[in-house]
């Protein structure tokens, strides 16, 4: 670790991120409640260097990550921390949230945010990253930064506009629109809102329960051939799902879950 990535931890009162193990889920959650878990320097740079980790990991099936608490999954940038950058600083910061939210968008296994409470600004960019997502009743989410005097800047407006259109991302961010875990369900921005009084985290794990046995070559595939999908013609795209077919009719788990059908049992996916 250098001596810059120390002096951050350092500064932020640690990491910011623990991390869990269930079964082939890990849960990343960001730890910093007494700050509603905003993002620190270090939190983000954490966030990357395990989902780089993660990406090699042949046992991992899913990520959900999290926030500790009830009040927030993440309000977003850490203001304090933010208020000793300078410009040049800021600026330099833009890479290092890009990188790691690029790392965790682009896992070959199925990331779920547990958003319970807040996520404002980073914090919503945070969660567009992921694949899925899951509120609680209580969630609220938005792009809040033109409020502050700037702009999404880890990702959010390129993400959101992909899941909701350019029409709707701009009201959203230009107005900087708080939402409702009900009205951000309606826009197709979270997957499952938790009934009352239940945990997002909760019913994200019993909801991504099945992956855990799921064929991982197929699941990795489709997301490539999905997130693929936003920025290329019609033609590109189906010669990417042609490829990313491919690895799957070469895969071991195919000829598995043949036999599985005929033998007229659970197949016993082995990622091969």
């Amino acid at each position: 670790m250098g001596e810059q990535a120390k002096r951050e931890i350092e500064a932020a009162g640690g990491l910011g991120v623990t991390t869990e193990r269930r079964g082939a889920t890990a849960i990343w959650t960001l730890d910093r409640p007494d700050r509603m878990n905003a993002l620190s320097r270090a939190a983000v740079r954490e966030l990357g260097r395990l989902a780089r980790e993660a990406a090699q990991d042949p046992t991992l099936r899913a990520v959900v990550i999290a926030g500790s608490g009830d009040k927030a999954f993440c309000a977003g940038a850490d203001l304090k921390e933010r208020r000793s950058m300078d410009e040049e600083d800021v600026r330099d910061f833009l890479p290092l949230y890009r990188a790691s939210f690029g790392a965790i968008d682009g896992l070959p296994v199925p990331t779920v945010a547990a958003i319970d409470g807040v996520a404002f600004g980073g914090g919503l960019e945070l969660a567009l990253a992921c694949d899925f997502r899951v509120a609680a009743a209580h969630a609220k989410i938005g792009l809040t930064e033109t409020s502050l005097g700037i702009i999404p800047g880890a990702g959010g407006t390129q993400r959101l506009t992909r899941i909701v259109g350019e029409a709707r991302a701009k009201e959203l961010i230009v107005f900087a629109r708080r939402l409702t875990a009900a009205e951000a369900l309606a826009l197709g921005i979270v997957n499952r809102v938790a009934e009352e009084g239940r945990r997002a985290l909760d019913v994200a794990l019993e909801w991504i329960e099945p992956l855990e046995r799921a064929a991982p070559i197929a699941i990795a595939a489709a997301l490539e051939a999905i997130d693929g999908a936003g920025d290329r013609s019609l033609e590109d795209g189906l010669s990417l799902e042609a490829r990313c077919y491919a690895r799957t009719l070469a895969s071991e788990d195919r000829l598995e879950a043949l036999a599985a059908f005929a033998e007229k049992r659970a197949p016993d996916f082995k990622g091969r």
